[in-house]
């Protein structure tokens, strides 16, 4: 089933504009987003072919299942809050039956984890993009000699440093196991022993040890640093990772206004803060955000990094005071959610 489908067979219940025209925070640039809710019919509902959601390929257009729809809202998903509590202006369509799924009967202090929280890792993100702006990684992948060592006078010598200063090949170098002495070997060398050298190659990810013929002298100790290696080989997947999957339109962004953080995502830890800090006071949710110009100014760079800490550290000092001194229930009323999920499936297969 597609989205053609959906509308063909007049299954959705609920068609909204979502995201930053939502909110009231978009700008000539901003895409249009739209999310929803549709009913499967009863030989898919009943059969072995249920499906929560469809989207179309970008993900800007996403239909939830009433089940799905609410299931997440039982755990007071702030996407699914957003969406039911959308504002009249970006309402496409709704069912008349959905008038009884009201966001006072569902509310409740987990909004403190499910915005407050998501809300606070957003700034971790921004804080991650920092580092690997400010720090980018080379697409020369660095070899495991670069991670080898070698015992010199009173302390050591990287290994690359050695072979150059000797003018030895690697290639020419045998390692034998040091005993008791974990990632440490005993270096050789000759041109002419059949030496595996010390790695095999520049992909190769351990170190070549070789038989050594009796006699010959050990020139030092090598020592492999696994664990600098790993976090090397972590950082540049997850570096060229990012790189091959970033939204390009974002980093541009982000490079223009010279803050070297995601400045969109910042933007939304403010707007779900404040969110959760409403939702525990005033026990609604409010879509529509009065702060317009303060959002966009954090989505433009107008504010360091360090600054916008500052300041969401406050805001979370509020919400969970906020949270501590509400009258929200702990979870939401599952046994009144079961029962309107049924009733309102039950009214639309009755039409």
């Amino acid at each position: 089933m597609n989205l053609d489908q959906l509308r063909e067979n007049k299954l959705i219940v609920l068609e909204c504009i979502s995201g930053s025209k939502a909110y009231g925070l978009d700008t000539i640039t901003s895409d249009t987003d739209i999310k929803g809710v549709f009913v499967l019919p009863k030989q898919n509902f009943y059969g072995l072919h249920h499906i929560p959601q469809i989207s179309n390929a970008t993900n800007d257009v996403v239909f939830y299942e009433l089940k799905r729809f609410i299931e997440l809202l039982s755990v007071n998903n702030p996407n699914i809050l957003e969406l039911l509590n959308t504002p009249d202006t970006a309402i496409i369509s709704k069912h008349p039956f959905l008038n009884k799924v009201q966001s006072g009967q569902i509310l409740s202090k987990l909004c403190k984890d499910t915005f407050g929280k998501f809300a606070l890792s957003q700034i971790k993100k921004a804080k991650g993009l920092n580092k690997k702006i400010v720090n980018p990684v080379s697409e020369e992948r660095k070899s495991i000699l670069s991670f080898c060592y070698i015992t010199h006078e009173y302390g050591s010598l990287p290994l690359e440093k050695f072979l150059h200063e000797n003018n030895w090949n690697q290639e020419d170098c045998g390692l034998v196991n040091v005993p008791n002495m974990k990632h440490i070997y005993g270096l050789y060398y000759g041109k002419n022993l059949d030496y595996n050298g010390i790695i095999k190659s520049e992909d190769s990810n351990d170190i070549s040890l070789s038989s050594i013929p009796k006699g010959e002298f050990q020139i030092a100790l090598l020592y492999f640093n696994v664990d600098q290696y790993s976090l090397y080989c972590k950082e540049y997947r997850e570096y060229w990772d990012w790189v091959a999957n970033r939204n390009h339109d974002r980093y541009e962004t982000t490079m223009n206004h010279g803050k070297n953080y995601d400045a969109k995502n910042m933007m939304h830890t403010f707007r779900l803060l404040d969110m959760a800090i409403e939702i525990a006071k005033e026990q609604k949710v409010n879509v529509v955000r009065p702060n317009r110009e303060f959002l966009l100014e954090v989505k433009n760079g107008r504010f360091e990094y360090d600054d916008l800490v500052k300041m969401s550290e406050k805001k979370r000092i509020e919400m969970e005071s906020a949270f501590e001194n509400s009258s929200l229930p702990d979870t939401p009323d599952l046994l009144f959610l079961d029962k309107l999920a049924y009733e309102l499936r039950d009214q639309f297969y009755s039409l």
